[in-house]
């Protein structure tokens, strides 16, 4: 296999980069754990300072605002210093690049952050988010939203390319300013502004990748709502009715009904019904299909836009997995065996499989052993959560779900899924898990988990329906009653029967 050339098998480096964001709502650090494919958070914080509140109507950043966000500079400079960040981007949005003392407030800024802000264009915004949303869903093709507190940024992707895009002073904090509080004056210019937007043509029948905190919380409480087994934000995905209701119910709560919602952070109780009316009068005006939640934005698309070419096109998924199997296996060097030794039984005059699947398979073998640490009663159900719940992209649900049940089998057999995980499998899906699950079972009784091993063991489909197990003359006396015990098993999930031979 190709895919994996040039993989190293030590343990990742520890190299984290920081990205600050003052935006016009929060000003944020997020600190990443380096500047690679699929970087994940370690450190995240965020002060609510409303630099945008009253900038529509004044023209001017706040002092109460400026005041809160240079402390929160100041903090994050000692934070970024104190975790080791040798990089830290930061860039500025709406609120910034509009108001009259905003070029003031940036030089106070960078000198409290100890570094440059760039200012970022309506375009730069656009065009940072829609990258953010390639490098978590790779597949995407539709449009990009990302719904800050003074703006709106929409920019068609497709095939991994960013088309047309552009900026509508939509956000939650302008229209509470411009409307002065009225849902149904904003509505008017939310309405305005769409019907002028022709990029919203291009979104009918297609997916629409919501990104910002208002939109999350929105995904969070439809969660709440549905009993939805998978806590998992990024690639929830909501019909277009069903994001319709919801946008339409929230757009006409209060911030007192809100901030009684478990599910509704309380600091945007006073925006989310507008950010929700943004919602509801673009999925009226656009016709997409489905909305679906990107936890990637300006920040990720910022450091995914600074890696060189061959990183930007590597899998994601991929690139997580083997992250995870290099500080978490036993021998990251067996996962790699692990995906050729099952490679035998796919293909064509072999069991089905497309590319989709195959990347999958790939994914589930560098995680196949990350819960060998925990003791024997407890391994399943830790790989379980591991795998549901790691900051995983490039993956949807029902895929991430998918790994999640393969490891869990692979260490638990006959286990039940406490989780109600399984209800977002599909039969054939569910059945591959168990499949690949008795695979791993099998092999892991013959290698110990140690390299070396897996190259020199056949498996292959036999006439008569038969699973064939070859073991070299040498390696004869590793048969025994569990791998045979384990051969009947995967060859009966194929409706065949195993047979062990020793060669030479």
């Amino acid at each position: 296999m190709s895919w994996h050339k040039g993989f190293r098998t030590e343990p990742p480096k520890y190299r984290p980069v920081a990205v600050v964001d003052i935006g016009s709502n929060s000003v944020r650090l997020v600190v990443y754990d380096g500047l690679r494919r699929s970087p994940s958070p370690i450190f995240n914080e965020k002060i609510l300072c409303g630099l945008g509140r009253g900038v529509a109507t004044r023209g001017s950043l706040p002092d109460e605002g400026m005041i809160r966000a240079i402390a929160a500079l100041k903090r994050f400079r000692a934070l970024a210093r104190q975790i080791g960040a040798k990089h830290v981007y930061a860039v500025a949005t709406a609120a910034a690049r509009e108001a009259e003392n905003g070029a003031q407030f940036i030089a106070r800024a960078e000198k409290a952050l100890g570094c440059a802000i760039k200012v970022l264009t309506g375009k730069e915004e656009a065009r940072y988010a829609a990258l953010g949303v390639i490098s978590g869903i790779p597949g995407a093709d539709g449009v990009a939203g990302d719904l800050g507190g003074g703006s709106l940024e929409l920019i068609d992707i497709k095939d991994g390319k960013l088309r047309e895009g552009l900026t509508l002073p939509l956000g939650p904090l302008r229209l509470m300013d411009l409307s002065e509080g009225s849902i149904d004056k904003a509505r008017e210019i939310v309405d305005e502004a769409f019907a002028k937007a022709g990029i919203l043509k291009l979104l009918q029948g297609r997916t629409f990748y919501a990104v910002g905190g208002t939109w999350r919380n929105l995904a969070k409480l439809h969660m709440a709502q549905s009993h939805y087994a998978l806590h998992v934000l990024h690639c929830y995905r909501l019909t277009r009715q069903q994001a319709l209701s919801l946008s339409g119910l929230v757009a006409h709560l209060s911030s007192v009904s809100l901030k009684e919602v478990r599910e509704v952070s309380k600091s945007r109780a006073d925006t989310m019904p507008f950010g929700a009316l943004v919602l509801e009068r673009l999925l009226t005006h656009a016709m997409p299909d489905a909305v679906e939640i990107s936890v990637y934005g300006v920040r990720e698309g910022l450091l995914y836009s600074k890696l060189p070419v061959r990183k930007r096109t590597s899998d994601a998924l991929l690139s997580s997995c083997w992250d995870f199997a290099r500080r978490y296996a036993r021998s990251p060097e067996h996962e790699l065996e692990l995906c050729d030794w099952t490679d035998q039984l796919f293909g064509p005059g072999r069991l089905a499989e497309n590319e989709a699947q195959k990347r999958l398979r790939y994914a589930a073998c560098l995680l196949a052993d990350i819960g060998w640490r925990a003791h024997p009663d407890y391994r399943a159900e830790r790989s379980l959560s591991m795998i549901s719940q790691a900051a995983f992209v490039g993956i949807d649900h029902p895929g991430r779900v998918f790994l999640a049940l393969t490891v869990f089998y692979r260490y638990d057999g006959e286990g039940e899924d406490g989780d109600g995980l399984n209800r977002l499998l599909g039969d054939e899906d569910h059945q591959r898990a168990h499949l690949l699950s008795s695979m791993f079972r099998l092999a892991y009784i013959l290698s110990a988990a140690m390299p070396g091993m897996l190259p020199k063991i056949q498996l292959r489909l036999g006439d008569n329906k038969t699973l064939i197990l070859k073991l070299p003359r040498k390696l004869a006396d590793l048969s025994g009653e569990r791998v045979e015990k384990r051969l009947s098993s995967l060859a009966a999930e194929m409706g065949r029967t195993g047979k062990v031979l020793i060669s030479g």
